[in-house]
Parts: C-alpha cells; structure tokens; sequence
C-alpha cells in the first residue's frame, strides 16, 4: 500500500525552528517529485515548496523564501522542510505530496499522493 508519513510537527515560539519529514512506504521515492503544502484553518491549501526527483532543482513561495528548505535523501527514502525563523502565520497542517516526474507547476495540487498531515503552531 503507496503511503506518504509526515512528522515533526509541534509548537514552536515564534523565530524557533522544525524539521519536518515525510516518509514514504510501499513505494520508492526516486522517480518522484515531492511537494509540501499547508492549509490553515478558514484558508485553502497552499503550497509551500516542492522538490524535484533528483533533488536538483527545488522551489518556494514567496512567503517561506529564505526561511525554509527543502531537502531529499532518497537512500531513506524520505523528504525533508527546514522550518527557520518561524512565524505566527506559518501555523498550518503541513502536508506531503508526491507525483511522478513531472516539476513544472509543483506548487500546484496537482498530486497523487497525500499524507495525513502534521500540525505545525508557532506561538508564544
């Protein structure tokens, strides 16, 4: 069963950090892209950054460039989002997604496979 696992949600004071990861079982990441997206609570989804099969080539909205990173280790199997800098508008349920191959437009929802999400707070 293709199945996408999120972790490393929590609270966090504003300016703190998360590491969170996604995890893939019953499948091999390799050939896939993977994006991470977030919906806040009254909003829609939006994606927050996305990552390409290879790792080469990644991209961010605008409100997490320079903040966040993204990151792939396809030996585990798993992507990763370096969360910095956080703020009180970064409080979402942060989701993975995965689709094969295709970059273009990743920050779209456009994908295959969703995970159950994880909540991220940022609050004092």
């Amino acid at each position: 069963q293709l199945q996408l696992v999120e972790s490393g949600g929590g609270l966090v004071q504003p300016g703190g950090s998360l590491r969170l990861s996604c995890a893939a079982s019953g499948f091999t990441l390799d050939y896939y892209v993977i994006g991470w997206f977030r919906q806040a609570p009254g909003k829609e989804r939006e994606g927050v950054s996305c990552i390409s099969s290879s790792g080469g080539i990644t991209n961010y909205a605008d409100s997490v460039k320079g903040r966040f990173t993204i990151s792939r280790d396809n030996a585990k199997n798993t992507v990763y989002l370096q969360m910095n800098s956080l703020k009180p508008e970064d409080t979402a349920v942060y989701y993975c997604a995965a689709r094969r191959l295709l970059f273009s437009g990743c920050l779209s929802p456009g994908y295959d496979y969703w995970g159950q999400g994880t909540q991220v707070t940022v609050s004092s």
